[in-house]
């Protein structure tokens, strides 16, 4: 079983930043993907960005130029910096982890979510 432990949101003004992070442990044998969602209330949950083993990373086109997503693979932890925060940022961000486990048996993780509130 592959566990994700998420921290770093909380409230910030419109403009300001702030920087996820999203550790993975547990029955890992590769980690193939990680990833960021977000879900605001009354809306489906929606990719945010998402960074492969090779490093290839892929953006939300609402996000591109203000969000960097970037991993530390000795850590299994995952970044997501958030720059110029806007108000329709507002959701609950949910972190994303696929690869194999020990038993090689494919796995596909999320975390409990983080709430990001941009509000003045």
């Amino acid at each position: 079983q592959v566990q994700l432990v998420e921290s770093g949101g909380g409230l910030v003004q419109p403009g300001g930043s702030l920087r996820l992070s999203c550790k993975a442990s547990g029955s890992i044998f590769r980690i193939d993907a990680m990833g960021w969602y977000r879900q605001a209330p009354g809306n489906q949950r929606e990719l945010v960005a998402t960074i492969t083993y090779g490093g290839s990373t892929n953006y939300a086109d609402s996000v591109k130029e203000r969000f960097t997503i970037s991993r530390d693979s000795a850590r299994n932890t995952v970044y997501l910096k958030m720059n110029r925060l806007k108000p329709e940022d507002t959701a609950l961000y949910y972190c994303n982890v696929m690869g194999l486990d020990l038993s090689l048996h494919d796995y596909d993780s999320w975390g409990q979510g983080t709430q990001v509130t941009v509000s003045s």
